[in-house]
């Protein structure tokens, strides 16, 4: 199996014209915060990708890594 690294650019895009400007995963009007959100009320990342089918499971597991990794890097 191959694995590429994404880039942040790769990952989240932010453009007034999408969602006032709110943090979206890339190619989708899908706010990263929802994520987080539906991790906090107990949902899975298997629901969470089924009830948003156009953010992929890389996009969303990078998306926590990343945030994991920016949490306890200090």
């Amino acid at each position: 199996m191959i694995y590429t690294l994404m880039t942040s650019s790769d990952l989240i895009t932010i453009d007034p014209y999408v969602l006032g400007g709110i943090p979206v995963f890339k190619g989708t009007r899908v706010p990263v915060k929802s994520l987080f959100e539906y991790l906090e009320r107990d949902y899975s990342l298997a629901e969470f990708l089924e009830c948003f089918p156009s953010v992929t499971k890389a996009m969303a597991s990078e998306v926590l890594e990343r945030s994991e990794a920016a949490l306890f890097a200090a």
